[in-house]
């Protein structure tokens, strides 16, 4: 029987005992249904018959689609056919093309980021240039789509671009060779002193753990004794990862995650499966008001466990498990499933109103060091010490540190917000690099190691003058050493990578210093009697 027929006749079978079981009801419920769904395309023939522009089936789909998800909360979302594709890339940390990301700014497709050690970084293409043609092909209005379809190909093949980059006279023409590109998880691991070892975690793919192991071993290979792991801005990821991570640092059998909602399997409780050999090393998580969701599961279950400190502010608060659903023509759903708990019991989603706005923009307000709590909100970790749910994992240590671990007046935060610190970065080669060889002018040369000069602090304010920004002095000075120090960090991040930009970055970052003076703090923690097994209600 061929399979069309053979589901037709289960449908049938399965039509008549569900009407024999639940009679009327069902029925109704069907009719009701299908009274809805005669609305909407109703709706949609007489849009696309009588509209008075052209509209497409698809965007008006689409849309219907998107707006009915947020009617439920503020992370199920819909997905087009790219957008679906582009978080599969995002989640299985790999593709085929050139390794670099691209926006259209003013009609210009733009390099906004590339990944170090991809065919355009070895070939010198830098943040900020402008590919004007493909294969001969000028691309000046070309949609980013349009654009990504000509970049990418087989891994081997060639692609033939000519990029425009500030202050060179003429177009740079490159052959740039297709490779499979490995998108990283991990910005920057390296050892800080002698003993102490740093990671930071950039979000959570399925490459994670397998990348966080590898690190670590080498860590340990240069003498690691002590670990910061760095989990601001981390936006999250697939939840087996967040697991895996967590399981790294806590002994087997201990609950790490448990999870609630109304369809089958979404009860699940996760506990570390597995031994490790970093259970004792000393912790301290750096974590800030935007990381999110899988780096939550982790910090709050070493924060449950007293497995380590959680230093810096208070996260996002977002405890919701999507589970994605492909839809047709290639789009896709990420609905909202399950809530998840930390294994003391604490919910760590925060509440939204019902138009999510104060939700969305919480990463936007100060946060004070003390808030209200619901005594119902109230919890306690394995050693007896008070934690509290209901609004993102609040750290042992507060310090506030918004943007790179400063907190800049609102100048200094306009100025990384416009991206003038990338912008200006634009004008420095580095010493001996021959990957380009046009004819320049304008440009600066600086060596591995620079230092940012009173000169070039100058030359940054013209910059800002010519780009029409009002400085104001007071708050220059004030935010002198953040300036100084982003000017350097994209410097070093565009010239020299993103291990040296790391490690020099951290040398002035006022919350990273804070998390390691706590070391001896966060070695007291194992000293604490355990006074709970932490079983999930």
């Amino acid at each position: 029987m061929p399979r069309s027929s053979s589901l037709a006749v289960w449908a049938v079978f399965l039509s008549a005992v569900t009407g024999g079981l639940f009679g009327g009801q069902l029925l109704a419920t069907q009719d009701r249904s299908f009274e809805k769904y005669k609305v909407f395309a109703t709706a949609l023939a007489i849009i696309e018959e009588t509209y008075v522009g052209d509209v497409g089936s698809d965007r008006l789909v689409y849309g219907a689609i998107n707006g009915m998800l947020q009617k439920l909360d503020p992370h199920s979302s819909f997905m087009d056919p790219r957008s679906y594709s582009q978080m599969r890339e995002r989640q299985e940390g790999r593709y085929y093309g050139l390794g670099i990301t691209i926006q259209v700014r003013n009609g210009d497709i733009s390099v906004v980021a590339l990944f170090e050690g991809s065919p355009a970084y070895r070939q010198g293409i830098r943040r900020g240039d402008v590919i004007a043609r493909i294969e001969g092909e000028d691309i000046k209005g070309w949609t980013s789509d349009q654009a990504v379809r000509q970049l990418r190909g087989p891994k081997g093949s060639t692609v033939n671009i000519s990029i425009r980059r500030e202050g060179y006279n003429e177009l740079i023409p490159l052959a740039v060779e297709r490779d499979e590109i490995n998108i990283p998880t991990i910005l920057g691991a390296f050892m800080v002193d002698g003993s102490t070892g740093y990671v930071r975690l950039r979000d959570f793919s399925e490459t994670t753990d397998r990348d966080l192991s590898n690190a670590l071993h080498d860590l340990s290979g240069q003498g690691m004794k002590q670990l910061l792991l760095d989990l601001r801005n981390n936006p999250g990821g697939p939840l087996d990862q967040a697991i895996k991570v967590a399981n790294r640092f806590l002994t087997r059998g201990d609950m790490i995650v448990y999870t609630r909602g109304r369809i089958q399997n979404s009860d699940q409780d996760y506990h570390a499966s597995k031994d490790s050999d970093f259970t004792e090393l000393p912790l301290v998580i750096l974590v800030n008001r935007n990381s999110a969701s899988a780096s939550e599961i982790v910090a709050g279950a070493v924060q449950d466990h007293d497995r380590g400190l959680i230093v810096g502010e208070t996260t996002f608060g977002k405890a919701l498990v999507q589970s994605i659903y492909r839809i047709s023509q290639g789009a896709g759903l990420a609905l909202t499933t399950a809530r998840y708990y930390t294994p003391s019991g604490r919910l760590i989603q925060r509440p939204w109103d019902g138009e999510f706005s104060e939700y969305l923009t919480y990463s936007l307000r100060e946060q004070d060091v003390e808030r209200d709590h619901e005594i119902s909100d109230l919890k306690y970790t394995s050693g007896g010490r008070q934690v509290y749910g209901g609004g993102g994992i609040e750290p042992d240590f507060f310090k506030p540190g918004p943007i790179e671990g400063f907190v800049p007046t609102e100048f200094g935060r306009l100025l990384y917000a416009r991206q003038t610190f990338p912008r200006y970065a634009q004008k420095y080669s580095a010493l001996g690099d021959t990957r380009i060889t046009a004819t320049a002018t304008g440009r600066e040369t600086v060596s591995r190691g620079f230092a940012v000069s009173e000169a070039m602090m100058r030359d940054f304010r013209s910059f800002l003058e010519d780009e029409r920004i009002s400085i104001n002095e007071e708050s220059f000075l004030s935010d002198r050493l953040f300036i100084r120090s982003m000017i350097r960090y994209e410097i070093d991040l565009a010239l020299f990578g993103i291990v040296e930009a790391r490690q020099r970055l951290l040398n002035d970052d006022p919350q990273a210093w804070y998390g390691l003076s706590l070391f001896k703090e966060a070695q007291e923690l194992s000293l604490l009697p355990k006074k709970s097994t932490l079983v999930n209600p």
